[in-house]
């Protein structure tokens, strides 16, 4: 390998790593979101129903069933709960709590 291509990888590395740790500015780079989400494997793998996966995220029920059947598919923002639901449930849950109770 040639020392300029070790170099282009480890910058890279470093940018990754920053990006990572939120260190990055913003601006510098460009957050990828999948063209498609696997909504009920999600779902699946959080061992909830439709009507609890659905409640549980704010999600209409209805909505879940034709994104799970492939009859419509979830926008960019959905896309992007979907992702942060398949990551780390318990923060979407505290924030959907949250806002019920302001709500209420």
């Amino acid at each position: 390998m040639s020392k300029k291509a070790y170099d282009k990888i480890a910058t890279g590395l470093k940018d990754a790593i920053a990006i990572a740790r939120g260190e990055a500015d913003p601006r510098s780079y460009r957050v990828h979101v999948p063209s498609d989400v696997d909504v009920g494997r999600i779902r699946r793998k959080l061992k909830l129903s439709q009507s609890e996966f659905a409640a549980r995220f704010g999600i209409a029920p209805g909505t879940l069933r034709d994104w799970e059947q492939k009859r419509k598919r979830p926008d960019g923002p959905a896309r992007v709960l979907l992702m942060v639901i398949e990551r780390e449930p318990a923060a979407v849950e505290r924030v959907v709590r949250a806002s019920t109770r302001r709500a209420a």
